[in-house]
């Protein structure tokens, strides 16, 4: 069974975000993808402290920190998808999905110790679904390319991203468009899983 392991970084259950992610995984789940979700705001995740601990072993991704990281480690090891699901913050992710990215920038990647050794997760692929005010080029182009950059300096691959805009909060989100293009960015997934 293909796995995903889908970190969710909207403070709002049932916000853009979360809607648009929900009609992705349902298709996914139906298709027969094994998929674990995480909602950050619901985590205890801090910050990076750069103190190379997680440089130690080779053999595993870990941390000194005994905090709600570990599940994403051990997910994103059993996984062959990191789908990372996203509002746009000040042209950024939000604050917690930031704070995973920082963990996982290092303890998967073994390049910050004594010695360079392997990244733990390379040859995964990774995907965003984020939403936001401006056209998606000019709102969510930084982070997309945030995302490329620690997926390329990862040896991984990076495979896309499903973007939204809502320019008017007053007009309902979810319509008819958005949920065909987050239905046929499933199916864009379940092609690079060859499901």
């Amino acid at each position: 069974m293909k796995r995903i392991c889908c970190l969710k970084g909207s403070p709002r259950k049932n916000g853009n975000t979360n809607t648009l992610t929900a009609v992705v995984t349902e298709r996914l789940r139906e298709a027969g993808v094994g998929i674990d979700e995480f909602s950050l705001y619901d985590m205890n995740i801090q910050g990076c402290r750069a103190c190379r601990w997680c440089q130690k072993d080779w053999t595993k991704i870990s941390c000194i920190m005994n905090d709600d990281m570990q599940q994403i480690y051990d997910s994103i090891t059993n996984s062959d998808l990191v789908l990372l699901s996203t509002p746009i913050y000040c042209w950024y992710c939000t604050a917690p999905m930031k704070a995973a990215m920082d963990r996982m920038a290092y303890a998967p990647n073994m390049f910050y110790g004594d010695a360079i050794g392997p990244a733990l997760w390379a040859g995964k692929s990774t995907a965003l679904i984020t939403t936001c005010g401006y056209p998606p080029e000019k709102g969510a182009d930084l982070f997309q390319e945030g995302l490329r950059r620690i997926t390329k300096h990862s040896g991984m691959h990076y495979r896309g991203m499903l973007c939204e805009r809502q320019r008017n909060l007053h007009d309902p989100f979810m319509d008819d468009e958005k949920r065909a293009h987050a239905e046929a960015f499933a199916d864009d997934i379940l092609g690079w899983l060859g499901v």
